[in-house]
């Protein structure tokens, strides 16, 4: 991956909408060797897919929260991922190192939604604990911080 092609990643994470043509103006190449480029990141996994940014206040979805979570055992691993996995309410399911073992995003309607939400989680067999925070505001949301080109010499 080069300058150019990290260059028409960030133009699709600001619009994935955004046409070829104009993603070829902003990067300077011509629109075919610009359908080429996104064609050959598609198939090499570096672009996984395109999705609609949704805000979940919208929605009424008004919590959202961060939970961290301990587990006895690495057998349980499997069918703690499955049961985040089958979740809705869980956007995000990070494997970790420290103290604890995953470390979840959840978002919710309201208090009560995450508090049963909670014991759901804590029900799923090896857990042992889990440590819960609650977001009041995100002022930074950058999907887009893997791709940063490299500065031209």
């Amino acid at each position: 991956m080069d300058n150019i092609d990290a260059k028409i990643l960030q133009c699709l994470v600001k619009n994935a909408r955004a046409n070829s043509s104009d993603i070829a103006e902003k990067v300077k190449l011509s629109t075919s060797a610009v359908i080429e480029r996104i064609r050959k990141l598609e198939s090499s996994g570096v672009i996984k897919g395109y999705t609609a940014m949704v805000n979940p206040e919208k929605l009424g979805k008004d919590v959202i929260a961060l939970i961290s979570v301990a587990i006895d055992h690495p057998k349980f691993n499997d069918g703690f991922v499955t049961a985040a996995k089958s979740n809705h309410h869980v956007t995000e399911c990070l494997y970790i190192a420290g103290e604890f073992d995953y470390f979840l995003k959840v978002v919710t309607d309201n208090t009560k939604t995450l508090e049963n939400v909670l014991n759901e989680i804590k029900s799923i067999p090896g857990v042992s604990k889990t440590q819960t925070s609650i977001v009041l505001s995100s002022p930074k949301n950058d999907y887009n911080c893997a791709i940063r080109p490299k500065k031209d010499k």
